[in-house]
C-alpha cells in the first residue's frame, strides 16, 4: 500500500518555477547512484531493540568540495521510519529517528571536523571524515516490545547532504536541482 509523503514547501516552489520555465523534472535521488550508493543496510535485534547498520559510498560533487574548501559546513541526515503495514488504512507509523552529521574544514589547523549533537571529532583528511558521515551500526530504531510479532513491517531509510542548512545566499538556484543535491533512499521488508 502506498503511504503519502509530506510535501516540502520548497520543493513545491521549485517544481511550480521549472514547470514555468519548461524543463524537465529531476531525476530521484534513487536514481543518481553515480554520487551515493547504498552499500549495505541491514537490521538487527539485539539488547531488547530493533536497530539497524548501514554503509554508503560518497563521491562529493565537484561543487561540495569547493564549499568545504572554503570553510562552509556541510550537513549530512539519516533518516529512517519504521511502519507497521496495514491492509485495511494507511500504513501506521510506529517510530522515525534521525540522525544528522555537520563536516566542516578548520583551515587553521587544516582538519576535518565532524560534529554529531554535542560531540566533535576531528580527522586529517576528507576521506577519513566522509568514512564516518557515511556508516553506522546499532542505530536503535525502537524497543522490541513495540513490534507486534503478527505483524509485517517495513522501514524507509534516506541518506542525503541536508541543503535546507546551507547559507542563505547558497540556497539561490539550488531549488531546481544541483551538485547538492545527493542522497539515497531504500526500503527494506523486516522480517
Amino acid at each position: 500500500m502506498h503511504r503519502r509523503r509530506p510535501i516540502d514547501r520548497r520543493q513545491l516552489l521549485g517544481l511550480g518555477a521549472m514547470l514555468l520555465a519548461g524543463s524537465t523534472l529531476p531525476r530521484p535521488a534513487q536514481a543518481r547512484g553515480d554520487a551515493v550508493e547504498l552499500v549495505s543496510l541491514q537490521t538487527m535485534r539485539s539488547d531488547g531493540a530493533l536497530t539497524l547498520e548501514f554503509v554508503t559510498q560518497v563521491i562529493l560533487p565537484r561543487a561540495v568540495e569547493d564549499a568545504l574548501q572554503r570553510g562552509v559546513p556541510v550537513y549530512f541526515m539519516a533518516q529512517a521510519t519504521l511502519w507497521r503495514n496495514r491492509w485495511y488504512w494507511r500504513d501506521e507509523r510506529i517510530a522515525r529517528v534521525s540522525r544528522t552529521w555537520r563536516l566542516a574544514y578548520q583551515p587553521l589547523t587544516s582538519t576535518w571536523r565532524v560534529g554529531l549533537g554535542g560531540l566533535n571529532q576531528n580527522y586529517p583528511t576528507l576521506a577519513e571524515a566522509m568514512a564516518t558521515v557515511t556508516r553506522l551500526s546499532q542505530w536503535r530504531l525502537v524497543d522490541l516490545s513495540q513490534i507486534d510479532p503478527d505483524s509485517s513491517y517495513s522501514i524507509d531509510f534516506s541518506w542525503r547532504l541536508d541543503t535546507s542548512q546551507l547559507p542563505s545566499p547558497m540556497l539561490i538556484g539550488l531549488i531546481g536541482g544541483s551538485e547538492f543535491s545527493i542522497g539515497v533512499e531504500r526500503s527494506l521488508r523486516l522480517e
